[in-house]
């Protein structure tokens, strides 16, 4: 019997005894399907910019396969025919692989052979692969791709509400991030999310089974994240930002949004920060960046908060990486009233900052 319903402490308790049926339910799936098996979901397309790297498995896999292959032999190139049968993916084509990477600039195909599947890394695939390897240490990043990429996988299995082991989640490909395994304990903290902003449902069966709810099916067919959904306070394009209290006018000439903020007129207020920090990153989705530029904008929010929540925060780093915000909002790729209003907050935050 589903509950409708849940408080923190049946929420926790809930979620613990989905982790202890998550060993049998994987163990089951292991027997019956060895190797991870692909999904047609590729990740957070709001947070990470659509199809970004970081959240195409394949493609990420292999790369960090090619820099494992360039170290061990460096100067020789890699057959990506070669990964594609270590990993027993048959669906896939080498070539079309090795292009794929190619076009986005991160490997060089050498051409002088008939298939054209033995690649070397470009400079941009060594950078994009250490690139890579920072991401997959950034917790929230990887918790918000859990929660999204969970979601959207028990919509395709099973969108008609029929309960379901959520530990087969962690045999498919969405259950990579940045190339790296999300954990049992991410899966556990994912579905408590889920849970509790009443997108899934779980069901009291042994082992322990979940249900999409409506107001799961709504998230999944707006075609944004989970994060979009929960943020969302009214109907239409109204959006709200909840930061503490107001203390200046800083959404003058605004449309369509109110924001409350809390400023400093001493100083850096680190608190702020974080806050301002947590802003950028809600709003990221909204301002529709190109993909490059989102992805920026989406780690130096993240810098911002790791810096401000760090203790002992290096107001050199907070104002150069506060600039670059800045950039990107005043650039022509943003339009309308949410980026000004988020670059006056920035400059009330971070003060000294320069305004274009």
């Amino acid at each position: 019997m589903a509950r409708s319903g849940f408080n923190q402490r049946e929420l926790d308790k809930w979620a613990k005894g989905l982790v202890k049926g998550m060993n049998k339910g994987l163990e089951r799936a292991a027997r019956q399907n060895p190797s991870r098996v692909p999904v047609t979901f590729e990740g957070s397309t709001a947070v990470s910019g659509g199809g970004s790297l970081e959240s195409t498995a394949h493609l990420v896999r292999l790369l960090l396969w090619l820099d494992t292959h360039a170290q061990q032999r460096p100067g020789a190139t890699a057959d990506v025919a070669q990964f594609v049968e270590e990993l027993q993916l048959e669906s896939e084509d080498p070539k079309v692989l090795a292009l794929q990477l190619e076009q986005r600039g991160l490997v060089n195909i050498s051409r002088g052979f008939t298939d054209a599947t033995d690649v070397f890394l470009s400079d941009e695939g060594h950078l994009a692969v250490r690139q890579l390897k920072n991401l997959q240490k950034d917790r929230a990043a990887r918790l918000r791709h859990t929660i999204d990429a969970f979601l959207y996988w028990l919509y395709d299995t099973a969108g008609d509400q029929t309960p379901v082991d959520p530990a087969l989640f962690l045999t498919t490909l969405g259950s990579y991030f940045a190339g790296a395994e999300i954990s049992a304990a991410e899966l556990h903290q994912a579905l408590a999310h889920l849970a509790e902003n009443t997108l899934i449902e779980d069901i009291d069966t042994d082992p322990a089974t979940v249900a999409i709810t409506p107001q799961g099916v709504s998230c999944v067919l707006a075609g944004g994240s989970v994060q979009d959904h929960t943020n969302q306070r009214n109907p239409g394009n109204n959006i709200t930002f909840h930061i503490g209290e107001n203390t200046g006018n800083i959404a003058a000439n605004s449309r369509d949004f109110t924001m409350a903020a809390t400023t400093n007129k001493d100083g850096i207020d680190p608190a702020a920060v974080v806050m301002l920090a947590r802003a950028l990153r809600q709003a990221a989705p909204v301002l529709e960046l190109p993909e490059d530029e989102a992805i920026e904008f989406a780690q130096l929010a993240t810098r911002l908060e790791n810096e401000a929540a760090g203790g002992s925060p290096d107001p050199g780093r907070l104002q150069r990486w506060g600039s670059s915000v800045l950039s990107i909002l005043n650039s022509p790729v943003v339009s309308g009233a949410l980026g000004s209003v988020l670059a006056a907050y920035t400059g009330a935050v971070l003060p000294g900052l320069p305004s274009a």
